[in-house]
């Protein structure tokens, strides 16, 4: 089960009315699916019609203004007017976001035909990668809502996030992860920061059937879920978009995303066209999705022309984070590439290492496994002449080196660098 069946809405005994206070006025959630449109609930993360994904759908006007700011903390919170939490709600926040955008000086293949490269460096944020920019969302409002806590199911980074800010908050973390699938330095920062560790047998996706078993099922004992099936959460994740151009000044041709749970890049597409709606950028990027040749779900789908997905049963990929086989958020995803006029393309563990080698020992920019996924991914766009000359490209890296050790030390620094 990769879609949960049920709404969440039996887990708490909470005034609904209370709790959608914490929304700004004009929010609304629209199921992907069906198409129908909710207020704003968030004990709702499934549509009550059809079970289908659902999206926060903001205001059709904004007050926000980049150059207003631009004078604030470089942050998630500096875009608080494109979020849907009211303006009286304090957020649970470690100062996430306001990642640097590095331009490649010395990996860029086929330079002659693009003009510039960058690569958005989401190992920077305070527990080293793109899902702090979800939790603070998520956990202001879990904070907000009457839980005791929050559940994840993980591939690692989720984990980590959810208990940094959960201990922030003051607030319960179980997490669930699959029995030796999670690299150590992701395990190590979420017993750091006091989570509470179920390991089950099996992949991500078993671990994300726990987690409804213990929501849906089982009552939850008020733990509130915050996989990226929440559409709150992706919130937060959409501020990538609003940073590089807001760092740009302009907005880049493709943008590259390395893709598991496909809930960053349909985050990401969703920020672009906001901005676009709301009449702050005149065009919109090409998204690219890059996945694992052994785990690649959404790569199969895309390929066959199906709208269906495609699912992997056993995925095998070097790149933990992006090992996953059945995403939650494949709907989305799928959409957000067809609108954009991109694609999904696959890379070999064998060109993911070298990507990885490549972005340490020639630029400085050490990541992790699924992080290298997106300039090896590019590397292939442009050996396949998919990348026109003068196209300004932007590689999303989603988590740092230090959350894989293991995989550096026996797969990287043992080996001479060998750049393809």
């Amino acid at each position: 089960m990769y879609l949960f069946g049920e709404s969440l809405g039996n887990i708490n005994n909470l005034s609904r009315s209370a709790s959608r206070r914490i929304f700004r006025e004009g929010v609304l959630i629209k199921c992907v699916q069906c198409g129908h449109t909710y207020d704003p609930d968030p004990f709702m993360v499934l549509c009550p019609r059809c079970r289908g994904l659902l999206e926060v759908v903001m205001p059709s006007k904004t007050s926000f203004s980049m150059e207003i700011a631009r004078m604030r903390r470089f942050s998630v919170w500096r875009y608080r007017e494109l979020l849907p939490i009211d303006d009286g709600v304090t957020p649970v926040t470690l100062n996430e976001g306001g990642t640097p955008l590095i331009p490649l000086m010395r990996c860029r293949s086929g330079t002659e035909r693009v003009v510039d490269v960058y690569v958005k460096f989401e190992g920077s944020n305070p527990t080293g990668s793109f899902k702090d920019r979800g939790m603070t969302v998520g956990v202001t409002i879990a904070r907000n809502i009457g839980v005791e806590g929050v559940i994840v199911a993980s591939t690692g980074n989720t984990a980590a996030s959810a208990a940094a800010y959960a201990a922030r908050a003051g607030l319960r973390c179980v997490v669930v992860l699959p029995k030796g699938g999670v690299a150590k330095g992701k395990i190590a920062q979420a017993l750091l920061h006091g989570a509470e560790i179920r390991e089950v047998e099996g992949a991500f996706d078993d671990a994300l059937d726990d987690v409804f078993t213990e929501v849906v099922v089982n009552g939850g004992r008020k733990l509130y879920p915050l996989n990226s099936y929440n559409p709150w959460r992706l919130e937060g994740q959409k501020t990538i978009a609003f940073e590089i151009v807001d760092e740009l000044g302009f907005v880049p041709d493709i943008v590259i995303v390395p893709v598991g749970n496909a809930g960053n890049i349909s985050a990401i597409w969703k920020g672009f066209k906001e901005l676009y709606s709301y009449g702050l950028i005149d065009k919109l990027p090409r998204m690219v999705g890059v996945q694992a040749a052994g785990a690649a779900p959404l790569a199969l789908t895309w390929e066959q022309g199906a709208d269906r997905l495609h699912a992997v049963e056993n995925p095998q990929t070097i790149a933990s984070a992006i090992r996953i086989g059945k995403p939650v958020n494949w709907l989305k995803a799928l959409r957000a590439v067809k609108e954009s006029g991109g694609r999904f393309i696959t890379v070999s563990d064998e060109e993911i290492l070298v990507a990885m080698k490549m972005l340490a020992a020639l630029e400085g920019i050490g990541v992790e496994p699924a992080s290298a996924a997106s300039l090896a991914g590019y590397r292939k766009l442009v050996d396949s002449n998919l990348i026109d000359g003068g196209e300004v490209v932007v590689l999303i890296a989603t988590g740092h080196a230090l959350k894989d050790p293991d995989t550096i030390v026996s797969k990287v620094a043992a080996r001479a660098l060998q750049l393809g």
